[in-house]
């Protein structure tokens, strides 16, 4: 997505005070250069709306809403604007434009949103390479990570860009079969982000960098990395509930927990494989809390007719004083395209600022926006958030 810089000056927007955001901010080491936005499935809802919402953003049409990266314990950090470049690999045909309007219709982006931004849709539009494999792609893993490499080191040099961080939010993928010559194609694009020289956030639960065989690449490659499986709903909830119960000693006996939702997650999740590799993650915060996973499961239903909207209900059953019997339920409603744009948007941010400063490796700090971060634990929110205060401290100093 490139912003034109008549549109950098913002308007006045609802809860906007008079000091200014991360984003206008003067980074204190200069921040030289662009920066640019590779998302892995870049036609898909999340994408759409993390590029359609940056835009609205830096016109000033909406409030930076959900982004922690806007809120004052950023300020002078030295992330990159908002007005950086977005695009990336899909195998999906419809443009972006087109797809933002169906989810306007559909009531994730406000009315009226794809045609304000038409201008930055279709300039980022036309950056989208093919991805793959697709049916019938006869290229080795070599030849295609070579070939994403390209497209990225390509895309680098014709806007002269300074970095760019790969964001995989495409559909979720089952885990890979024990003993396939063939890595998945979350792993052939991460590859090709390493190859290429780019930080690298997986926000899916598909296997991305945790492959045995991309680990001494990734040792050596020297990039900032961070996490896998974003944390937006019913987990983000649960990594908030989960510490209450053990720091007030009260006894979990069974955390079950229901997902209903549609639009292409649904879809994907409806394999029961690529279920199972979602779910993993949704246990481990319990695990991580109470050192083994309490009775229970989580289901997932795909109902198309919810569209990109989803309902995740928790049942917990736990005891109190005296052996007392207690139930805790919970309701969450809301657009898994919505709660993961902002936090995709911050992820390129902090990767960028990390990885200007030199900064390599896992960032288990990052830890705060993944079930299951490149390091540490995927327990505790309010713990993984002082730590990403902190994070932001080390991103200000002057190298």
């Amino acid at each position: 997505m490139t912003a034109r810089a008549d549109r950098q000056g913002r308007t006045d927007a609802p809860g906007r005070t008079d000091a200014p955001s991360p984003s206008e901010a003067t980074a204190p080491d200069g921040a030289p250069g662009r920066t640019g936005v590779w998302f892995i499935g870049a036609r898909g809802s999340v994408a759409t709306t993390a590029t359609a919402g940056c835009a609205a953003i830096a016109a000033g049409l909406h409030p930076p809403t959900g982004m922690v990266t806007e809120t004052p314990p950023f300020t002078g950090s030295g992330l990159p604007a908002l007005t950086d470049l977005v695009f990336g690999h899909d195998t999906l045909d419809c443009p972006l434009a087109k797809r933002a309007e169906a989810l306007a219709d559909g009531g994730v982006l406000p009315h009226g949103l794809p045609s304000a931004v038409r201008a930055e849709l279709g300039a980022a539009d036309a950056e989208i390479r093919p991805g793959g494999p697709l049916p019938g792609d006869t290229r080795t893993d070599q030849e295609l990570i070579a070939a994403f490499a390209a497209d990225l080191t390509d895309f680098a040099h014709r806007h002269d860009l300074a970095r760019t961080v790969v964001i995989n939010v495409a559909s979720t993928e089952p885990a890979p079969v024990p003993g396939d010559p063939r890595l998945p194609a979350s792993s052939l694009y991460a590859a090709a982000a390493l190859r290429a020289g780019c930080s690298y956030a997986n926000f899916t639960p598909s296997t991305g960098l945790r492959t045995p065989a991309l680990t001494d690449t990734v040792a050596a490659s020297g990039l900032p990395h961070a996490g896998r499986d974003g944390k937006t709903g019913q987990t983000l909830l649960r990594s908030v509930l989960a510490p209450m119960f053990l720091q007030r000693a009260l006894a979990v006996r069974a955390w079950s927990g229901s997902n209903l939702l549609g639009g292409g997650d649904g879809a994907a999740l409806a394999d029961p494989a690529a279920a199972a590799a979602k779910n993993a993650g949704k246990e481990r915060v319990l695990a991580d809390t109470f050192g083994t996973a309490p009775e229970g499961e989580v289901h997932i239903d795909d109902v198309p007719a919810m569209g990109d909207w989803k309902t995740a209900w928790d049942h917990i059953a736990f005891d109190g004083f005296l052996g007392s019997r207690m139930i805790l339920q919970t309701i969450w409603q809301g657009c898994d395209s919505a709660l993961a744009a902002p936090l995709v948007l911050d992820l390129a941010r902090l990767l960028a600022r990390a990885h200007e400063k030199g900064i390599s490796g896992p960032l288990p700090e990052l830890g705060f926006y993944f079930k299951d971060p490149d390091g540490g634990t995927s327990a505790a929110l309010a713990e993984q958030y002082a730590a990403l205060l902190t994070f932001a401290e080390r991103l200000r100093e002057r190298a």
